[in-house]
């Protein structure tokens, strides 16, 4: 049985990041009524504006008696999703900044020394992963990889344009939907060494064809696409239990059915489950969550033909990047659960998420839903940062990118 979470202040002194323009949730950017931003990569970051060691609040993160949270890069507009090469260079995709990112820890210390760019100028790259020497990148209509990267930063050890220049873009696949709508996308490699790519639906809630609101899996080379689920309005996290070697998910739930329908969701996808016009449907748009019907295309549909959710999430929590924790820093009951950044709400009337969550696994079907780490949602509705991934160190603690800061946090723990 998984002990409660007592929640307890960490006790740090407040560190800064730099200062970005907000950035809006991944719904907001596109939902009817709201404006995307239109200023340009180069003008994200204002050189040298950082935000005030007051605003950047980590003690004011509330987590378990014993962990710990500091910053482990700073001047990362954009963070989202992360990745490790296997020398232990972080890789780092970006919203709105259309840069992907090395972060370099020389000296091992836990505080990077360097962010480096490693390509601009891109649309939309949220998603990266390491596969068999080179980095993999998303944008909305394509996948590219870098190939050798490794080597160019540590080895020969090139920087700022020179880098540029030599990190190589390779195309994988440009046959996409151009849809900026949901169109960003966390990508991974499976256990099958496949590479699993989302497709979000284009709209809030709408009836869509493939290769719309799917999972994607396809070949390294982009080769052999073929879809793995369906019925998902926005996914932009997924991950695959270590043990089960089944593939788990977030999932975005749709908006205007008021401030508490319906939930966000985590999915899975049982091993061995069949693929293409087969591959198991997860209800969008015609149910959410665990049994809420939707109210405009819901009608005849009989909902024990579509695959519910391993549990219900927060309504409007926006869950993003999530990762099963098989580290050794964190106390036994941490072993094997999933872990999860929760971006935040964009058109609640009370604001609901901006939080690391844990979803606990009690047997085949009994989880529990609880917090890991929260404080970035302050009283007064009043946001300071927003976590977008979650990514294990060797050492067993746990990085957190956040988006909004443009920060990303190491948390560690040690027996109080």
């Amino acid at each position: 049985m998984l002990r409660p979470l007592v929640m307890a202040l960490a006790l740090l002194g407040a560190v800064s990041c730099p200062r970005q323009s907000q950035s809006e949730s991944s719904a907001a950017a596109s939902e009817p009524g709201r404006q995307p931003q239109t200023q340009s990569a180069a003008s994200t970051v204002s050189a040298g504006h950082q935000l005030s060691r007051t605003d950047l609040q980590l003690d004011k993160i509330r987590m378990a008696p014993g962990f710990r949270i500091e910053v482990f890069a700073e001047d990362v507009p954009y963070a989202r999703e992360m990745c490790l090469s296997p020398r232990g260079v972080l890789y780092c995709g970006s919203n709105r900044a259309g840069k992907v990112y090395a972060v370099v820890d020389s000296n091992q210390d836990f505080w990077a020394d360097e962010v480096l760019t490693l390509a601009e100028n891109l649309h939309l790259p949220v998603g990266v992963d390491w596969h068999e020497g080179s980095l993999y990148f998303s944008e909305v209509s394509r996948i590219s990889r870098i190939d050798n990267i490794d080597a160019l930063v540590l080895d020969q050890g090139l920087r700022g344009d020179e880098l540029l220049r030599a990190a190589s873009v390779q195309l994988v696949t440009d046959d996409l939907p151009s849809d900026e709508h949901h169109g960003w996308k966390f990508i991974r490699f499976g256990p099958d060494n496949k590479l699993y790519v989302p497709v979000g639906a284009p709209c809030n809630i709408c009836e869509v064809n493939d290769p719309y609101a799917t999972i994607l899996r396809m070949n390294a080379d982009g080769s052999g696409q073929e879809v793995v689920a369906r019925g998902i309005r926005n996914t932009v996290g997924f991950c695959w239990h270590p043990v089960t070697g089944e593939m788990y998910f977030t999932d975005n739930g749709r908006d205007n059915m008021g401030d508490d329908m319906p939930p966000c969701e985590l999915n899975r996808i049982p091993a061995g489950s069949a693929s293409g016009e087969r591959a198991p449907h997860y209800g969008y748009p015609y149910w959410h969550g665990r049994g809420v019907q939707d109210p405009e295309y819901g009608r005849g549909k009989d909902a024990s033909m579509y695959t519910a959710p391993v549990q219900d999430l927060g309504p409007h929590v926006a869950p993003l990047g999530c990762r099963f924790y098989t580290g050794d820093m964190f106390p036994e009951e941490y072993h094997n659960q999933i872990l999860f950044a929760e971006h935040g709400s964009w058109n609640r009337s009370q604001k609901i998420g901006y939080r690391v969550r844990m979803v606990s696994f009690e047997g085949p079907s009994n989880t529990a839903y609880g917090s890991f780490a929260e404080g970035w949602l302050q009283p007064g509705d009043k946001v300071w940062g927003r976590p977008a991934d979650v990514q294990e160190l060797p050492d067993g603690s746990l990085l957190v990118s956040d988006d909004h800061a443009g920060c990303i946090y190491r948390i560690s723990y040690s027996k109080p």
